[in-house]
């Protein structure tokens, strides 16, 4: 039976073959040509924007295509770039709308925007990590918070950081076995706490941050078993895949790494 702890690792152990897997689909490699041949030709946001397809492929690879409906916002943000600390993007706390604002910067480039690898390789890189991403989630959906969190937690510098990513703290929580009242307290409190739970700089250890995502995965399967999984059956030696006897003792601590 694949878990959530072993649907993660068949993943992200060959990421560049997951992803290629993800571009080959039909669809994926229709949208992307699409992309490909029709961005360089955009000169403004208002082109941009007038292209249905484009707009849609930019936004899902910003992971932002449940706001595809806001074009007064989108159009927010592309206007006023990312250049000047008072921009739009540069306000919200969430930064994919940097990142878009970034990746297709006409605010600074004018007409030449989108002649830069980061708007059409880079949107397109982007693309296929959000769809391998959706696509494991339609299965696990611990899976996809897994991979999301290596995706962004060596980014992150603050607990602030994570407790503005929804996904991002769903993943802390699980982790740490923190029951919703704790969500609920006042976020300085939070982001006390989680700092005497981690240190976020141990995310940008890629030995610690699977150790991590390994007791996150443990964890989830326990309170969201696969279809006819029982989470008890991984302690039992027989099993030839799963969780080690290590890091299930070790899911007992608090620490990244142990202590």
């Amino acid at each position: 039976m694949t878990t959530t702890y072993t649907s993660y690792q068949m993943i992200a152990k060959d990421l560049p073959s997951s992803l290629e897997r993800v571009s080959q689909k039909p669809d994926v490699v229709r949208e992307t040509e699409y992309y490909l041949s029709k961005i360089g030709d955009v000169k403004s946001v208002d082109d941009f924007m007038a292209d249905t397809r484009l707009y849609n492929y930019a936004l899902k690879a910003h992971g932002l295509e449940d706001m595809a409906y806001a074009k007064a916002f989108i159009r927010k943000v592309l206007t006023e770039g990312v250049t000047d600390d008072e921009a739009f993007a540069k306000q919200l706390t969430d930064p994919r709308y940097a990142d878009l604002a970034t990746a297709l910067n006409f605010a600074a480039y004018d007409t030449a925007a989108t002649s830069f690898d980061r708007a059409q390789k880079g949107v397109v890189d982007k693309y296929m990590r959000q769809t391998l991403e959706e696509d494991a989630g339609a299965d696990n959906n611990g899976v996809r918070l897994a991979l999301y969190f290596e995706r962004m937690a060596p980014e992150v510098t603050s607990t602030m950081d994570i407790l503005a990513d929804g996904a991002l703290a769903q993943v802390v929580r699980t982790a740490f076995q923190l029951p919703m009242e704790v969500a609920a307290s006042d976020i300085d409190k939070q982001a006390a706490y989680l700092e005497k739970l981690f240190d976020v700089e141990d995310f940008k250890d890629p030995e610690k941050l699977g150790t991590f995502l390994e007791r996150f995965t443990a964890l989830w399967e326990l309170e969201n078993p696969s279809n006819n999984y029982d989470p008890l059956a991984v302690f039992g030696s027989s099993a030839g895949h799963g969780i080690s006897a290590d890091l299930l003792i070790s899911i007992n601590s608090l620490k990244l790494g142990g202590s």
